[in-house]
């Protein structure tokens, strides 16, 4: 889990950084583009024509471009901390899919395992089955298979509170995902809110409410309320995944356990004819 958050906060950091160091270069780029714009003007219309005629498959960019260029067209403080709760969500995303994806195991194979195991009255055999199987239905089948003598009401009682000692397991870092949900588009918004509050600024130092002012202001202000609201739906789309995971997990676990209980109780009623088998026999021996 440590090296997946190393990966992607270098990503991260990475990627942030080479936003931040290029914004200068956008800046450049845009006022060159200005200054070809009022030259353009200044030509003839036949000629405009032709140069946005040339000009338009150079629109055509790369989606790599796009998002970098409304990256930082949205500012890079604001969209940056949209981008870490993106960073952070899929990290522990993927840390809890490679979780549950580990401890899925073949139930019903195990659970015949340990049967055989036990008709042959072999309890450590049935123990190192479990200890040697992954996931959180052989842990909870060997900590019930460590109270076998002492009855089946001693194994229940084991195996309910293990149980759910796993189910925590499970939901772990669950919490922490829902929490970067929650904050993209808070963030998001409250980006927009400071480019407003920034954008009626500038129409107060303009003095004039002018349409390029206005309009500018707004388009970089919702910039980060898209940005927001995209990584909470891609986050969103795994936190639903993992939830369903656990919970077919969980439902797993319990069927398992009731299983594993009545293992348990054939073991006791057969151990206990056998027992009564010899006692009966014995006198007859005895003669």
């Amino acid at each position: 889990m440590k090296k997946v958050f190393a990966v992607f906060a270098i990503v991260g950091a990475m990627l942030t950084s080479n936003v931040a160091a290029q914004e200068a270069d956008e800046n450049a780029e845009a006022q060159q583009t200005e200054q070809v714009a009022e030259q353009t003007e200044a030509a003839a219309p036949a000629a405009d024509e032709a140069k946005k005629e040339s000009a338009a498959p150079q629109e055509d960019q790369s989606l790599h471009h796009v998002l970098k260029q409304k990256f930082i067209e949205g500012g890079v403080p604001y969209m940056g901390a949209v981008f870490i709760c993106l960073i952070l969500g899929l990290a522990l995303s993927i840390e809890r899919i490679l979780y549950l994806s580990l401890s899925s195991v073949n139930t019903k194979k195990l659970l015949k395992d340990i049967e055989e195991a036990l008709e042959e009255n072999d309890v450590e055999k049935a123990k190192d089955k479990c200890r040697n199987t992954r996931g959180p239905i052989a842990s909870i089948f060997y900590q019930g298979l460590m109270r076998v003598d002492d009855g089946v009401e001693m194994v229940e009682k084991t195996v309910t509170s293990y149980g759910s000692v796993q189910m925590g397991q499970l939901d772990k870092n669950v919490t922490w995902i829902s929490l970067c949900i929650a904050l993209a588009p808070m963030l998001g918004f409250m980006g927009t809110v400071i480019g407003m509050i920034q954008a009626f600024d500038k129409i107060q130092q303009v003095g004039d409410i002018s349409a390029t002012v206005v309009a500018g202001g707004i388009k970089v202000a919702l910039l980060t309320t898209v940005g927001g609201l995209i990584v909470a739906m891609i986050l969103q789309l795994f936190l639903n995944f993992i939830l369903v995971k656990i919970e077919g997990m969980t439902t797993e676990m319990e069927d398992a356990s009731i299983s594993l209980l009545d293992i348990i109780v054939k073991h006791e009623e057969e151990a206990k004819i056998a027992a009564k088998q010899t006692v009966e026999t014995a006198p007859v021996v005895a003669e």
